[in-house]
């Protein structure tokens, strides 16, 4: 969406205080000092706290069958109590509601590409790209691929999401301030809503890569780029003869990159997930730990629901808007995710011209409408695609997008049989098309977890990820008969090339079905005792099925791997410390290659070499060493990028950093660059982080701390009043801990993390911040965020025991007949 930027007002409320979009950038950081007197912020906090959802006593709700009981814990998670599955989820959509309706709705209108509707124009692309990668394919063959009851327990879902709709719309006064703020009002969910397809687009960013070889091969060659950009397993990159490469940048992607703008060009850095068995621990049952990283959001990303009723009894988080638990447990059977990374897109260069006559008339109304037509999306003459030897008809939709403030749009939607067209090059008389698993029946995000919620055992988890096709995920397993595996679950369209580079449309290209599950890499009770999965190569010794070439860095996983190998006592507490373990790797690699380069150049006695020669390699918060290794690694990265490779593809390059490459760089034996040329790289590369920083924090190094620049801000989308105080963080984007970001901030990591002890569920532990609920004023609106901020976490009650002692809140929603 860009850099959208959002002037708020507070009608009788308040004055202006913020800018920004929850898909765009926000102006200023500092939350305001909160004077003596009452300000205009005073004022809508106030406001915000009288329009907090009911969470105690008794409702009416229609549509429910019978009565349900919601206990909310001192953690703000509710415990769903139904009598039938249709009123567990509908309890779970009017509950999720209460806590997240606004954020919800604009998840909504995101999905559906609605958001210049209530963000005007500089929202029109985005959602022009929305309404491009919807799915367009038979909707009983989506509906029957989650599952035989999942359109049943979708539309229970969507009732309790309505009924809260309708309640807080006929009554106002609970109706979430930032729609008031906004000046519109929630509308009605339709059943389809949890199927839209546009935020699968995060979990699939091998465009992006297609792209970033093509521009290499097309200056430098393929033997260079297959240098620069290794891939794992190895292969040879595999142009088509004669294919024209050049001229293809992230403009040719039209705006899908910015759906995974924090990934572009960079191999995934995602999440971390653990499972030990009983050999491994202290009690002799497994423990599942799982930690997914996003984007570090106020907002969280992730809701957190029990839900109870006949054939359910699951705990866990999941989307706020999607029904079921994606990463929990159930009675028997404990479930986490990563990324795998799949390879689930292509890009196609489609040769288009002039339809011959008799072929592609163009569209009835379309002239008509000619003057309302957005100018940057004109409606061109009948143009066609060749395929098969033959000329086809691109399919043209034309669609109205409403716009706040102005006149609507009516924009084109160019289709190929590929998928959607991004963007086309008239000079080379080519589009740019994109084929992605999201346009295949069952690839709604993570409604495969109505089935793994009921899984009870191993068959059963294998049934279940057999449903599960995006994102494509590490599911770890364990259960409380002592078993644990791990499948890399997704749908994997099966090739004749490697995937690697944009290929033409014209039918020799095509995907030849998908991979099954059965033959998708996997592991059960494997003889080591544990299995740990971070977004790394997974492929199995002798595996042959090409799933990807392209993985995160082995610096996550091999620290995990360290730690799990190193003892058979392991227990909760354990992993909750192995999920905030510090220890860089990278540094542990890099740093004594700087410390022996600079005594070879009689520099070993600077002040910042003996930093980091006496550092421990953990990246702590009251440590200045992390500070400087942070600012020295990329910085020698880049230069090392300038001298290793030709000035055209450090330029197509840019930022992207493989620091594993890197390492084989500065390790090799000389070649065409001496060694002596290197070891003036590395220490002149740490004399221009030091100057930078001291550009920055001042010249007194005692006062510089890693923790008092790396913080996470979370602030809230439309309104400073209800920002929350930055929190200093340890670690950084290589370390377990997971802490990465730009400009030394946290940016991205886990905002949820779980840790599920198989002997006694009740010892489980979870943490979700800032809080369960997106409504300012509430207890549970930042409650989670000093213990996110300290290392901590809460109980993950599930005993009805156990849930009883920790209640603060129970709400009876009871059906209503009639209005």
């Amino acid at each position: 969406m860009g850099n959208t930027s959002r002037l708020i007002s507070f009608v009788a409320i308040a004055a202006v205080l913020a800018t920004g979009a929850m898909l765009g950038t926000r102006s200023g950081s500092a939350t305001p000092s909160r004077p003596t007197e009452r300000t205009p912020a005073d004022t809508l906090r106030d406001e915000a706290a009288k329009r907090l959802a009911k969470i105690d006593g008794t409702i009416d709700v229609p549509g429910l069958d019978s009565a349900v009981e919601v206990r909310r814990d001192r953690w703000g998670v509710p415990h769903i109590y139904a009598r039938t599955q249709h009123d567990v989820f509908f309890a779970q959509g009017f509950v999720a509601a209460q806590d997240r309706l606004w954020q919800m709705d604009i998840w909504r209108r995101t999905a559906e590409g609605r958001l210049a509707e209530v963000l005007g124009a500089s929202a029109v692309e985005r959602d022009r790209l929305a309404r491009l990668f919807r799915y367009r394919g038979s909707a009983a063959a989506d509906w029957s691929a989650y599952g035989p009851d999942t359109k049943a327990i979708v539309g229970a879902f969507v009732g309790g999401v309505n009924a809260y709709i309708a309640q807080v719309k006929e009554t106002k006064d609970r109706l979430p301030i930032e729609f008031t703020l906004m000046g519109y009002a929630p509308e009605p969910w339709t059943i389809d809503v949890p199927l839209a397809r546009i935020t699968t687009l995060s979990g699939v960013s091998n465009a992006s890569t297609e792209i970033l070889r093509a521009r290499l091969i097309s200056v430098v060659g393929k033997k260079a780029t297959e240098s620069i950009l290794p891939t794992e397993p190895t292969r040879a990159l595999d142009p088509v003869p004669g294919l024209d490469l050049t001229g293809l940048d992230l403009s040719s992607l039209g705006g899908v990159n910015n759906a995974y703008a924090d990934i572009a060009f960079q191999r995934l850095e995602g999440s971390n997930n653990w499972v030990v068995s009983g050999k491994k621990t202290r009690s002799g049952k497994p423990i599942l730990a799982n930690d997914p990283h996003r984007a570090i959001t106020h907002p969280s990303v992730r809701y957190v629901t029990h839900l109870v009723g006949p054939g359910w009894n699951v705990i866990g988080a999941g989307e706020p808007a999607s029904p079921g638990v994606s990463i929990g447990h159930n009675e028997r059977i404990a479930f986490g995710l990563t990324v795998v990374g799949m390879d689930q897109q292509d890009v196609y260069l489609e040769k288009v011209g002039p339809c011959p006559s008799g072929i592609g008339k163009r569209e009835s109304g379309i002239e008509a409408s000619r003057a309302a037509v957005d100018s940057r999306f004109p409606i061109p003459d009948s143009r066609c695609y060749r395929h098969n030897g033959k000329w086809q008809p691109i399919k043209t939709i034309t669609d109205t997008i409403r716009v706040k403030g102005e006149q609507p749009r009516i924009v084109r939607l160019d289709f190929t049989h590929h998928g959607p067209i991004v963007s086309m090059d008239s000079a080379r008389a080519r589009a740019v098309a994109i084929r992605m698993v999201g346009q295949e029946p069952g690839t709604a995000a993570y409604l495969a977890s109505l089935q793994l919620g009921r899984a009870r055992n191993w068959r059963d988890f294998q049934s279940a990820m057999g449903r599960w096709q995006m994102p494509s995920e590490n599911m770890i397993y364990a259960d409380i008969d002592g078993n644990i595996g791990w499948i890399a679950a997704g749908y994997m369209p099966r090739r004749s090339w490697s995937g690697l580079l944009p290929v033409p449309g014209d039918g020799r290209f095509e995907w030849n079905g998908f991979v099954p599950v059965t033959a998708l890499p996997q592991a059960y009770n494997p003889a080591s005792g544990f299995i740990a999965t971070a977004n790394n190569n997974v492929l199995p010794p002798g595996y042959k099925t090409p799933i990807s070439y392209d993985w995160a860095s082995d610096y996550r996983v091999a620290r995990i791997r360290e730690v799990l190998t190193s003892r058979n006592d392991f227990t909760v507490a354990d992993f909750q410390a192995l999920q905030h373990d510090d220890l860089s790797l990278l540094a542990r690699h890099l740093v004594p290659e700087l410390v022996s380069a600079a005594k070879r150049l009689g520099k070993g006695d600077t002040q910042a070499v003996q930093m980091l020669a006496r550092w421990n390699f953990r990246m702590s918060r009251d440590a200045a060493a992390p500070l400087v290794f942070e600012a020295w690694a990329p910085t020698l990265a880049r230069r090392a990028n300038a001298m290793r490779m030709p000035a055209e593809a450090a330029e197509v390059i840019g930022r992207y950093t493989d620091y594993e490459e890197f390492e084989k760089f500065l390790t090799a034996p000389a070649g065409a660059v001496s060694a002596a040329a290197r070891d003036s790289l590395i220490v002149g590369a740490l004399a221009d982080a030091v100057a930078e920083l001291t550009k920055r924090f001042g010249a007194d190094t005692t006062k510089w701390r890693w923790g008092a620049v790396h913080v996470a801000e979370l602030h809230h989308p439309l309104a400073r009043a209800f920002d929350l105080p930055p929190v200093s963080r340890a670690g950084d984007g290589n370390t377990v801990f997971a802490t990465g970001g730009a400009n030394y901030q946290q940016t991205s990591g886990a905002s949820y993390r779980e840790v599920i002890d198989l002997a006694d569920f009740d010892n489980s532990v979870a943490i979700n911040v800032p809080g369960q609920s997106a409504q300012p004023g509430s207890e549970y609106y930042d409650d989670l965020l000093p213990l996110w901020g300290n290392d901590k976490y809460f109980p993950l009650v599930f005993s009805r025991a156990r849930v009883e002692a920790e209640t603060k809140h129970v709400l009876k929603l009871m059906p209503r007949v009639g209005k």
